[in-house]
């Protein structure tokens, strides 16, 4: 497995495959990787000829109050699961490659980037956009593996990439969860013991929610009041029902939409989301 550090030398790693007949998966993460990290990797390792991962810690998604000093490094573990699945090749930027001094280029994606995360952390998809741009403009992947728990920056992703005619597919994988339900997250090392029971409510809420949607249930208010006291234990972001594709908050279910939560738990902020489309609207 070849580690590469610039985005060059990535480029041209990634062009010598396309030249050969190669397609190039790609998982962008942060590093500090669980088994989510993992499916996402596996599938690109299944589907595409080459599978590229990048670690970065992106300080430009990062509010001046944030955790982006405490964040999880765990880059010997990290690199370990790369080469246990057969990854090809690790891009590990520095900080002040990807922002030199001067650095002056921002990406922003309206619409689906308003609500949700956004209230909180303004800054957040300014940051990511702009650093999956730069991360997609040096790896050049066919396609490009993401995971549904963070369901707005899909979203975000998805627009950015068809607006920009960026030539990537974005594939969406689902959320992987811990035996007991909980999404997993780099930010669930944060959580005591105690803490990481009472964040079981955020997943137990939305079952409960697809339960009745299952059931029948389409109005929008019966199913946030079912979720926000179910969440009674942790400190509320917020609970939104919102379409799917737009991130436009919807009053009732008529197509596919995202049920998805936020929430402080002692000191880590995590998120969740269901997707649902109403049997009547498939197909």
């Amino acid at each position: 497995m070849k580690l590469i550090h610039t985005a060059s030398e990535m480029r041209a790693w990634s062009l010598a495959r396309k030249a050969a007949g190669q397609t190039v998966g790609f998982v962008p993460t942060m590093g500090a990787l669980h088994e989510g990290h993992a499916s996402l990797m596996r599938a690109a390792r299944a589907r595409d000829d080459a599978a590229v991962l990048s670690v970065f810690v992106n300080p430009t998604q990062f509010g001046p109050e944030e955790d982006y000093d405490r964040y999880p490094r765990t880059w010997e573990a990290d690199q370990a699961m790369a080469v246990d699945i057969g990854m090809d090749a690790i891009y590990v930027p520095d900080a002040r490659e990807m922002y030199p001094e001067g650095y002056a280029t921002y990406v922003m994606v309206e619409g689906v980037s308003s609500g949700l995360c956004s209230r909180t952390r303004p800054h957040f998809f300014r940051g990511v956009a702009t650093v999956v741009t730069k991360l997609l403009n040096a790896v050049l992947p066919d396609r490009a593996y993401f995971g549904q728990k963070d369901g707005q920056q899909c979203a975000v992703i998805r627009r950015m990439a068809r607006d920009l005619d960026m030539g990537v597919e974005i594939v969406e994988m689902p959320t992987v969860r811990e035996p007991d339900g909980l999404a997993m997250s780099s930010r669930n090392k944060y959580l005591s013991a105690e803490e990481r029971k009472r964040a079981l409510c955020l997943s137990r809420s939305l079952f409960a929610a697809r339960a009745r949607l299952d059931a029948g249930e389409r109005d929008g208010a019966a199913l946030l009041d079912l979720v926000r006291e179910g969440m009674a234990g942790v400190t509320i972001d917020y609970v939104e029902l919102v379409d799917a594709d737009s991130m436009c908050p919807v009053d009732r279910v008529r197509g596919r939409v995202m049920l998805a939560v936020a929430a402080l738990v002692g000191n880590a902020r995590l998120i969740d989301n269901i997707m649902f489309t109403p049997p009547e609207c498939a197909g």
